[in-house]
C-alpha cells in the first residue's frame, strides 16, 4: 500500500509538472484562450491541436462539425427536435463537454440558458448539445480573429 501511495503521489506531480508546461506552451500561443471561463490548459491544449491554424476551416460550422457538435436534424412527424453527431474528433468533443459542464455549475448567464430552455420543453442533453455549439463558435471565432503571439 506505501508504494501505491507514493507512486501516487509522484504520478500526481509529474502531472502538475505537464500541466505548468502546457499553460506556459499555450500562453505563448494564444493567452486568450486561458481567459475564458472552464479554459484549462488541458482544455486549451486540445482546442488548439485541433484547430491547428488560421484558415483550416472555412466557418465555425466546420469547426463544429469536426468537434461533433454540429446539430443533426432528428425529427419524426410532428416533433422538430436535433442530436449531436456521434462523429468527428471525440477529444475535442470531450474538452467542448468540460467547458459546458464547468459553466453550467458556475457561470450565472449559463445556468439561466440552461433553466429557460428547460422551461421551454429541452431536455438536459438538447441543452448540452446547443451549449457545446455555442462553445464551438466562440472559441473559434477567438481564435480566428486573435493575433498570434510569438516569442
Amino acid at each position: 500500500m506505501r508504494s501505491l501511495a507514493r507512486r501516487s503521489l509522484a504520478l500526481y506531480e509529474e502531472a502538475k509538472v505537464h500541466e505548468t508546461s502546457l499553460r506556459r506552451i499555450v500562453a505563448a500561443w494564444h493567452p486568450e484562450l486561458l481567459d475564458q471561463q472552464g479554459v484549462g490548459p488541458i482544455v486549451a491544449a486540445t482546442v488548439l491541436c485541433a484547430w491547428s491554424h488560421s484558415g483550416r476551416f472555412a466557418s465555425e460550422a466546420g469547426f463544429a462539425a469536426l468537434a461533433g457538435v454540429a446539430p443533426i436534424e432528428a425529427s419524426s412527424g410532428m416533433t422538430v427536435r436535433h442530436r449531436p453527431s456521434r462523429s468527428g474528433d471525440r477529444q475535442l468533443n470531450r474538452a467542448f463537454h468540460v467547458v459546458v459542464m464547468t459553466r453550467l455549475r458556475y457561470d450565472e448567464r449559463t445556468i439561466a440558458y440552461a433553466k429557460r430552455r428547460s422551461s421551454e420543453g429541452k431536455s438536459d442533453r438538447e441543452i448540452k448539445r446547443c451549449l457545446k455549439r455555442y462553445v464551438a463558435r466562440s472559441l473559434f471565432r477567438l481564435l480566428e480573429s486573435a493575433p498570434i503571439e510569438t516569442g
